[in-house]
């Protein structure tokens, strides 16, 4: 029987490092010391920028890209353990800047939208996997990241189908690299085909696989976008703990544990809080700056963690089950979005 474990579900960072393959730096990986003491200053400079004014979640996750392709990352297993806390901490500050009633009118929005895209990806993908050849295992963990929240769910799934590593790790570099595609080219779609804040918000939390990309695009779109993204995004992820049990019954897995992604709960207390505690305005803005901040420097960790090795590994038919079902959800969801918003 499946159970409820107590350890939090980070998102896509934590998740990726799961398997190593996936987090082992490039070809720009540091040979000698003076290469080391280059990509460690490269490091602190980029680091310095995100926490500066002029730094913004796209640039960031280049800046990260470029440094992995480059002089490598120089603190691979500290950036594995921190990427995933300060993603949760910047996700609970961004709480400080959201109204619950707000939310609870968002979170309705996308209610049909979420249950009609998780079980339609999981269909689809369970019948494109089968026309590839792929085995059932790695086609449930690659449709299980496109539904529903990326690495988060893969790293929840993964364990209940007792999932080799070179599954996980194909699987989560295949969600990864779209959705580092995503980050960058969702913003300025948005803007082209002259989307309002709600519709680029909804599309995000639908369309894109991790809560740091999706937090990041909205927020390079606008405050209500980003608003309505976080609340929908997070809605959405709590489908991770029914979606691991069915898992278990489908594959008839017994005696696993399900994570479950607590920090959730602090986003909701922080945006209660925020609605209904008196004075806490004097703090917010400044809760949800660092929040923002945070964010920024997650995803130039994420973009440091992503070697040329991890995009590598993905292999073509994994890599085009992710393609295909990612343009899907992403086609579907925008059409029905423009037509009813």
């Amino acid at each position: 029987m499946a159970t409820l474990a107590q350890t939090p579900v980070a998102d896509a960072p934590a998740s990726v490092s799961q398997s190593s393959p996936a987090h082992t730096p490039g070809p720009g990986k540091p040979a000698t010391e003076s290469n080391a003491a280059a990509a460690r200053i490269g490091f602190g400079l980029i680091l310095l920028f995100c926490l500066s004014p002029w730094a913004s979640p796209p640039l960031a996750l280049g800046l990260g890209l470029v440094l992995a392709q480059t002089l490598g990352n120089p603190f691979p297993a500290q950036t594995k353990a921190f990427t995933a806390k300060l993603l949760q901490y910047s996700v609970i500050g961004l709480g400080f800047g959201m109204n619950a009633h707000a939310a609870v009118a968002a979170g309705r929005e996308g209610i049909l939208f979420t249950v009609a895209t998780i079980f339609g990806t999981l269909l689809l993908g369970f019948l494109v996997g089968k026309w590839l050849g792929l085995s059932r295992q790695l086609t449930h963990l690659i449709s299980c990241g496109t539904a529903i929240c990326g690495g988060s769910a893969i790293a929840a799934v993964g364990p209940v189908l007792r999932a080799r590593d070179e599954e996980m790790s194909v699987a989560l570099g295949t969600v990864f690299v779209l959705n580092a595609v995503a980050l960058f080219a969702f913003p300025p779609l948005g803007h082209l085909l002259h989307l309002s804040q709600s519709q680029f918000g909804l599309w995000c939390a639908i369309a894109i696989h991790d809560t740091s990309s999706v937090v990041g695009a909205a927020a390079a779109y606008g405050d209500k976008a980003l608003q309505i993204a976080t609340t929908v995004k997070l809605a959405r992820a709590l489908w991770i703990i029914p979606i691991a049990f069915g898992t278990a019954l489908l594959f008839r897995q017994k005696d696993v544990k399900v994570k479950i992604p607590y920090f959730i709960l602090g986003f909701v207390a922080a945006m209660l809080l925020n609605t209904y505690l008196p004075g806490i305005d004097k703090v917010s803005p400044v809760l949800v700056r660092l929040a923002k901040v945070g964010l920024t420097v997650t995803l130039f960790l994420i973009g440091a963690g992503l070697s040329m090795r991890a995009i590598k590994s993905v292999g073509a038919r994994p890599f085009l089950l992710g393609l295909l079902l990612w343009t899907v959800i992403s086609t579907a969801s925008l059409l029905v979005i423009r037509q009813l918003l």
